[in-house]
C-alpha cells in the first residue's frame, strides 16, 4: 500500500460515490463527516474480513500496546466502525479523537491536526478486488492500523509531539526529511521484546502479507533507530520495505524525537542521503537482508509467486 506521511499536498478525493465530498463542503481543517449510515452492506463485509484476517495473525507478531489498543476500541462490533464510538472510548484513554478528512490533506493542515490529538481518517473503504493492496490509505489503513497505537500514552505523545514538531518544520525545508521519520517509526515501525521483533507501524499492521515479510522474510535489513540515520533514509511507496528500523521502547523513540530539531535540520541538507537497502558503518543490525525480492523485481516481478505481496 501507498502512503503519504506528511508530505500530500494533493487535494485527490479518498474513495467516491456517496462518500466524496465537493470541494466546497469541507472546510479549512477539512474535516467532514463520517456518513456512517451511507456505508454499503457490501463496504462492511469488506472491514469485517479484513478485520478477521489480520486478528487472526496479528497475535504473536504485533506490539501487545497494539493489541491492548485493538481490544480496548473494540474494533470488531461489526462493520466498519463509527468514529463516534471510537472517540468516547479514545478520549477517555488519551484525548486523541479521530476525524473523518475527504482528501489527503496539505502538509500544515495534516501536523495541526496531531499537534491538537486529532487523527486525521478517511471513510472509503478498499473494493473487495483491493483488498491486499491499495495505492491510498483507505479507512482500515487508517483506523485498524494507526488508531490501536494512539491508545498507548507514550506513542500518543510521540504522536502529539510529531504535529508540533511538524509545525515547527514548516520553516525550514525538511518535509522530506520529517517524513522519512513518520514512514519508518509510525508507519513501518518494529519494537524489540524479550520474545522477538514485533511490529507496532500502521503500514505494516493493516497488511496481512507484509505482517509476515516484515518479521520473517530473509529480504529486508532490519537495523536500530537512529534518529539522523532514518531521516537520511530514502523509502519504498509502493511495495514492501527494503529496510526495518526498530526500537526498544515507545520511552526510547519519545525521548530521540523530543527536541528542537533546528541543528539537525541545518546539518541535513550537506550529507549524503541513503538508498532503502544501503548498510552504512555504524549501523547496529538485527538482519542484514540479502534483498533478494526486491532484486527479483519486488510486487511487480514476483506476481504470482510465494513471494508476491498479493
Amino acid at each position: 500500500m501507498s502512503d503519504h506521511p506528511a508530505t500530500s499536498q494533493t487535494l485527490t478525493p479518498r474513495g467516491a460515490g456517496i462518500l466524496a465530498e465537493p470541494e466546497a463542503e469541507f472546510g479549512p481543517d477539512f474535516v467532514v463527516p463520517q456518513h456512517w449510515d451511507r456505508y454499503s452492506p457490501e463496504e462492511h463485509a469488506v472491514w469485517d474480513r479484513l478485520y478477521r484476517r489480520q486478528a487472526e495473525l496479528l497475535p504473536g507478531r504485533a506490539a501487545p500496546e497494539f493489541l491492548a489498543g485493538l481490544a480496548a476500541l473494540n474494533l470488531n462490533r461489526g462493520g466498519i466502525p463509527d468514529f463516534e464510538a471510537i472517540n468516547r472510548d479514545l478520549q477517555a484513554l488519551t484525548g486523541w479523537s479521530v476525524v473523518a478528512v475527504p482528501c489527503l490533506v496539505p502538509d500544515a493542515i495534516f501536523f495541526e491536526h496531531l499537534a491538537n490529538r486529532r487523527f486525521p481518517a478517511g471513510r472509503f473503504i478498499r473494493k473487495p478486488q483491493e483488498l491486499d493492496y491499495i495505492e491510498e490509505p483507505d479507512v482500515f489503513h487508517d483506523v485498524f492500523g494507526h488508531v490501536p497505537m494512539l491508545t498507548n500514552p507514550v506513542f500518543a505523545d510521540y504522536m502529539e509531539a510529531y504535529g508540533k514538531g511538524g509545525l515547527r518544520s514548516l520553516g525550514f525545508d525538511a518535509l522530506p526529511n520529517l517524513a522519512r521519520l513518520y514512514w519508518y517509526t509510525v508507519e513501518f515501525g518494529l519494537i524489540n521484546r524479550p520474545e522477538g521483533l514485533r511490529i507496532y507501524g500502521a503500514g505494516i499492521a493493516s497488511s496481512h502479507a507484509e505482517s509476515i515479510f516484515a518479521l520473517e522474510n530473509s529480504s529486508p535489513n532490519r537495523m536500530h533507530f537512529q534518529l539522523e540515520r532514518v531521516m537520511r533514509t530514502r523509502y519504498r511507496i509502493d511495495d514492501f520495505q527494503q529496510n526495518y528500523f526498530v526500537i526498544d521502547s515507545f520511552e526510547e523513540l519519545f525521548d530521540a524525537t523530543y527536541q528542537d530539531f533546528a541543528a539537525l535540520y541545518a546539518r541535513l541538507p550537506g550529507l549524503a542521503t541513503f538508498a532503502p537497502e544501503q548498510i552504512v558503518p555504524g549501523d547496529r543490525l538485527y538482519q542484514h537482508g540479502d534483498q533478494a525480492y526486491a532484486n527479483s523485481g519486488g510486487r511487480f516481478g514476483n506476481e504470482g509467486k510465494s513471494t508476491s505481496p498479493v
